[in-house]
């Protein structure tokens, strides 16, 4: 029941990495605060990339567009090299930071919890960039999807 009502709710759709490197496709990502500046985002506690997390003392997260949907498949899958053909750089302590897509940051653990079957990682946020200009990429009823403006005269609060 859980898992079928939630695929009612769309999510921006990510790409979190980690010195390894080590990567992967969230949806879970959010915004925490902003004094201080602190994100988080969850991964189960069984997935191939929980180790790396687990040790990594910062992360970069990666928000994707449109443009990047091959790209959040390609972090999906379980069992592949998922930064093959992927174009990155890493930083000075070897996080991978990837190219060609709308917008990251970066930022180091400051909580590390788990909770329930998955492990729930809060950074301070450390630098970030706005590449272009992109239609988000979301995830909504198991498929990806863009998430667009709805038109002026859509947009009506009930009085």
């Amino acid at each position: 029941m859980l898992r079928r009502t939630l695929r009612r709710h769309a999510a921006g759709v990510t790409v979190i990495t980690v010195p390894g490197p080590a990567g992967f496709t969230a949806t879970s990502f959010t915004s925490v605060s902003l004094r201080p500046p602190l994100v988080s985002f969850c991964l189960s506690l069984g997935a191939s990339t929980a180790p790396a997390v687990q040790e990594a003392d910062r992360f970069a997260v990666h928000l994707l567009g449109t443009q990047n949907t091959e790209l959040a498949g390609q972090f999906a899958r379980s069992g592949a090299d998922r930064f093959q053909g992927v174009d990155w750089t890493a930083d000075e302590d070897g996080l991978p930071v990837l190219d060609d897509v709308p917008a990251w940051l970066t930022a180091r653990v400051t909580l590390r919890q788990p909770v329930g079957d998955h492990l729930l990682v809060v950074g301070e946020v450390e630098s970030g960039a706005v590449h272009q200009e992109a239609t988000a990429l979301v995830h909504h009823d198991g498929a990806f999807a863009a998430a667009r403006p709805l038109l002026p005269q859509a947009i009506r609060c009930a009085s």
